[in-house]
Formats: C-alpha cells, structure tokens, sequence
C-alpha cells in the first residue's frame, strides 16, 4: 500500500507542469506557493523550540488562531509554524499580526521533499489538524522520534466508509501518532474502531474564539439599512439569494445584501451574474461609496467576514444549499446573529444541532422556506446575547483545556 501510494505521489509530481499552470492561470497558486510545495524554502528557522501546525485551509487555520494567540505569549516558545495548503489561507494569515508565528506551504507528501522539509525546520512537535493525515510526512516524523499530534480530529461517516476498505493501512498511520484529540464523540467512535488506545477528547476548537477585535471601519450607512449577510457561498448560491432579494425588497425598501463568497476568484462570475438581474452593486475591494440605491456588497477579499456579521441580524450560511456540508457557523452566532442554511450541513453537524436547539439557526428545506425565514428574521431584529455568552464560554473551556495539554506535552 506505500509502495501505491508513494506511486501515485511520483505520477502527480511528474505531470504537476501541467498542473501548476492550470491552478495558477486560474488564481489558485503563484510561485512561491509553487517552490515551497516542492520544499524550496527562503524562510530562516530561529533558534529555540519550534511548534509546527498544519492546516489544510481557511477553516482549519481560523480553529487554531486563539490557541496560536495563548501560545505565543509563552517565554520558552521561540517559533510557530503553521503550514497550509492554499493561497487563501495565506492572505488570511498575513491579516494578523503575529509575532513569533510564520507561515509556510505544506510540501509534497514524497520522501525527498519531506525530509528537505523537516531537515530545514527541524520541529520539536507536529500538530496536525482535523483530518489533515499525510503518510510519508507522519512516517518520517515518527522516525525522528518528533512528537506528533492530531488535534480536533474529525471523522465524518463518509470518510469512515472510505478508509474501512484500507483498515490496516488507516491503523499504521493513526498509531503512528502520539496523541488522537478527537472533536466529538462520533469521532471518537469511528477512531475507536481502528484499535487506538491515544485518544482524548477536549471538544472542538472551532468553539473558541481569536481575540483580534479590530474591525473594518464601516460606514453608519450600512448601520441604517436592514442587512442580509450571504457569506462562504459557492456557485448557484449567490443567484438563489439574490432572487431572494429581489423578491424582499419589494417590503423592504432599504434592504441590503452582502455577498461574501468562499473563493474570490469567483468575482467576475458573481459580477455577471448581478448585471444579468440590473441589482446595483459595489466591489469592497474599490473603496466606493454605499448608495441608497445600492442593492448589493460584494466583498471580494479574504478574512473581513467578521467586520461584516458585527453589523447584520441575519446571515445565511453556504455551501448547505448545494453538497459542500456547510461552514462554520460560531463567528456569525458570536457576532450575534441568527443563522440560516440549507439541509446540507454534514460537516458541522454536532454544532449546528447545538444551535437549531437553541434557536440560534434555521434551516430551510426549499426556496420558499428559505425566503419565509429571512423575511422573518429581518423584521424580527434581535440579537441573542445571553445564548451567545454561553456559547463564549464553551470556547473558553474548550481553548484552556487544549492549552493545558499542549503545555503538558511539550
């Protein structure tokens, strides 16, 4: 099975030319994305113990922001290295001013390039994220004796019934990490199944919350207008919503929508598509002016979700109203606002039933529903603050005891 799979790697690094032109002409990488996948690295190691974190994008690293935040304040910690696998984590990552934490490409998962990798590096412990499990990188850490760890491990069911037909290549690498700090208890289950005896759960991460408060400044225009935050939305999802508000501002004149997408690279079709319904509309990335008659904000860079949830009641969530399983929806509720999504919310499950217990989140089965919803919450305009400190206090608990380990074990 490694010798398969190693197989495979060599396949991809042969054909990545054509590769790697196709995902930059399409924004997805630059050059230095490209070098440091291949293990090129300019960055200097700093003296003293580094900590190594792995993401595999956006999400993941947001999940570990306020523990990087603890951990940097801790005198015998010189270095942090968080490692993802694309460019939009990146140009997140440069958003907060991190003192002692750099950032850096995950390379190939072949034995040259990961050896030049932790050769350069030198990690005194591996944290790998959620279900980010790269063989021959745990293979090679292992071999170094560098402590290695899965934190906030998550599981689905589909990718369970994926890896039982591999069971005995899944148990080698599982047991090749010291310690397993599962998410939830389905988790749990699933990795229980695998005969592993490391496991631990602390909850999840994603309860936490960054301390970084500063805010864009916006306008107090977008303070008197009522506001629908559409935000992490994918392809189809922009139009359903904008149909949507079509419909809405025939009650409500002074309606806005706010359009955050997952990926911005998807601008130009989502500026298409507004023409297409004659909506005017303003790029955040120009600086210009909000309108009374503007009918849509369109924010075309990463990392402002939250500047833009501080001033809105309601915010529909993406990737639920087609089969991506959904986004996280703590930020939005942290920010005090009420949640809508789609029934495709697998990813997040365990919080999202959290949340629809609690009232905190809508799910819409159709478009009428989905419409009935918004219009509701609209006029509603309430602010959840007393279920929105219990859910700050969750974050708390489940930030110190992840804290308290991790100092524990290193």
């Amino acid at each position: 099975m490694r010798l398969l799979y190693n197989s495979v790697i060599i396949i991809i690094i042969i054909i990545s030319p054509v590769i790697i032109i196709f995902r930059i002409l399409n924004g997805k990488e630059n050059l230095k994305s490209i070098l440091e996948k291949f293990g090129f690295s300019k960055k200097r190691r700093n003296k003293g113990k580094l900590l190594w974190f792995h993401c595999s994008s956006v999400g993941e690293f947001l999940s570990i922001i306020p523990l990087i935040e603890r951990l940097e304040k801790e005198r015998d910690i010189k270095n942090i290295l968080v490692s993802t696998s694309t460019l939009s984590s990146s140009k997140i990552f440069h958003k907060y001013n991190f003192k002692k934490t750099f950032h850096q490409f995950y390379p190939l998962d072949n034995p040259l390039i990961v050896d030049n990798f932790l050769n350069h590096w030198k990690p005194s412990v591996a944290f790998f994220i959620e279900s980010e499990i790269w063989p021959e990188m745990i293979r090679s850490l292992k071999s170094r004796k560098i402590k290695t760890l899965l934190l906030n491990a998550r599981i689905s069911k589909k990718s369970y019934e994926r890896w039982r037909y591999l069971k005995k290549f899944e148990i080698n690498i599982f047991k090749n990490f010291d310690y397993i700090f599962p998410q939830n208890k389905e988790t749990m289950n699933y990795l229980k199944c695998f005969r592993l005896n490391n496991l631990k759960i602390l909850g999840n991460l994603k309860f936490s919350e960054s301390r970084k408060k500063n805010y864009t400044n916006l306008p107090k225009k977008f303070i008197k207008r009522k506001i629908l935050c559409a935000a992490s939305t994918h392809n189809n999802e922009e139009e359903i919503i904008l149909n949507i508000h079509q419909r809405l501002n025939k009650d409500l004149k002074d309606l806005l929508t706010i359009l955050i997408p997952r990926h911005v690279d998807r601008t130009k079709e989502i500026t298409e598509i507004l023409n297409s319904k004659n909506l005017n509309f303003v790029l955040h990335s120009e600086g210009k002016k909000l309108k009374k008659n503007t009918d849509v904000y369109l924010v075309d860079t990463y990392g402002e979700s939250k500047a833009f949830y501080s001033v809105s009641n309601v915010v529909f969530l993406g990737g639920s109203l087609v089969l991506k399983g959904g986004q996280n929806p703590l930020e939005a509720i942290r920010c005090g606002c009420n949640v809508v999504h789609g029934k495709h919310v697998f990813n997040f499950t365990e919080i999202y039933n959290m949340l629809r217990k609690n009232k905190l989140s809508f799910e819409a089965k159709n478009y009428d529903q989905l419409k009935k919803i918004i219009l509701n919450l609209l006029i509603k305009k309430s602010k959840n603050k007393k279920k929105i400190k219990s859910f700050k206090k969750i974050g708390n608990n489940i930030l110190n005891k992840h804290f308290s380990e991790i100092r524990e074990l290193i």
